[in-house]
């Protein structure tokens, strides 16, 4: 991997929803480690010789992270269908409902990447910052 490629994550939160700051956190942190989790849960066992050279880089590296805002579950859609049309690996998180929402699932985030920047700032560079 060239020392000149930017990797990191993208999270991608509704701000309609108006969640508590620690709910945001939860969920965000929810989108991020499904990276991984999604993996464990499907091998049983993950070492760094299952991922890509730009995600051992991101892991053993700056392990950057940025959380932006969509201000509806039709904007956050949208970007995850982008995302995945690009070949992102993308993690939508739905929240049970069992704290906040009345009880009903609700699309709260996602997680795009690790990746290189340039190729999620093609989906998510024209988001707000959280």
């Amino acid at each position: 991997m060239s020392d000149d490629k930017r990797i990191k994550q993208v999270i991608v939160m509704r701000h309609d929803l108006k969640m508590r700051r620690g709910k945001q956190i939860a969920q965000g942190a929810h989108a991020s480690m499904s990276f991984l989790c999604r993996r464990l849960q499907e091998a049983g066992l993950v070492t760094l010789d299952d991922l890509t050279e730009t995600q051992r880089a991101w892991l053993t590296g700056a392990f950057a992270k940025v959380c932006c805002r969509v201000d509806s579950e039709e904007e956050l859609m949208q970007i995850y269908d982008k995302a995945l049309e690009a070949g992102l690996e993308v993690h939508l998180i739905t929240d049970s409902g069992r704290t906040e929402f009345h009880g009903q699932p609700t699309r709260t985030c996602l997680a795009i990447g690790p990746d290189e920047a340039d190729k999620i700032d093609a989906i998510t560079g024209h988001l707000q910052l959280l």
